[in-house]
């Protein structure tokens, strides 16, 4: 579903009459049943992660965080392409590597609910206050929307990316649908 709100989102965005990716009306109404979707699908996985021990994953252990991403970050930028093995590995008490769990965390539960919120508020406009400091709550609202999503897009393109780098340049994308990552 996120994929096809990119398509619509673009199609919407850089939409023209005469050469339409997806005619603007469509995308407008995929776009819109798409997201709904997603909605439905964030409130289940906020759900879950409340009541289930999958939430102990998004935990993030403040002391010494820092240095635990840049050493995560140097093995993605470096030390991968010299065969070091990974300052991290996957276990089931840990399945995400520091770096994978601030993303995550970033892109759940900081992202995900600014897309969400002006999303809702884009489909239900009269929720939106009309001026904040001076410029227009739809300008706003429309802008903080589509800067949530290109991050998000963003985020979509580089984990893709990842899944290429595994022992081969497939065996990582069985791991993006089922979550965890079976090292080789």
């Amino acid at each position: 579903m996120f994929l096809v709100l990119i398509i619509t989102g673009l199609s919407m965005q850089y939409s023209n009459p005469d050469y339409p990716l997806i005619r603007f009306d469509l995308a407008v109404g995929y776009h819109d049943i798409a997201g709904v979707i997603v909605l439905i699908a964030y409130i289940v996985f906020v759900t879950a992660n409340l009541i289930t021990p999958n939430g102990n994953y998004y935990m993030i252990k403040r002391q010494g965080w820092m240095g635990r991403i840049k050493r995560q970050f140097r093995y993605y930028t470096w030390g991968i392409f010299k065969k070091e093995h990974p300052p991290y590995p996957v276990s089931e008490e840990q399945k995400f590597n520091p770096l994978q769990k601030f993303s995550y965390v970033a892109v759940m539960y900081v992202l995900m609910p600014i897309v969400i919120i002006t999303g809702l508020a884009l489909l239900f406009p009269e929720m939106i206050i009309p001026t904040f400091m001076g410029l227009s709550g739809i300008h706003l609202t429309v802008m903080l929307h589509i800067i949530s999503g290109f991050f998000l897009s963003v985020f979509i393109v580089v984990h893709i990316y990842f899944c290429t780098i595994g022992a081969t340049p497939l065996s990582n994308f069985k791991s993006m649908f089922n979550g965890w990552h079976i090292p080789h």
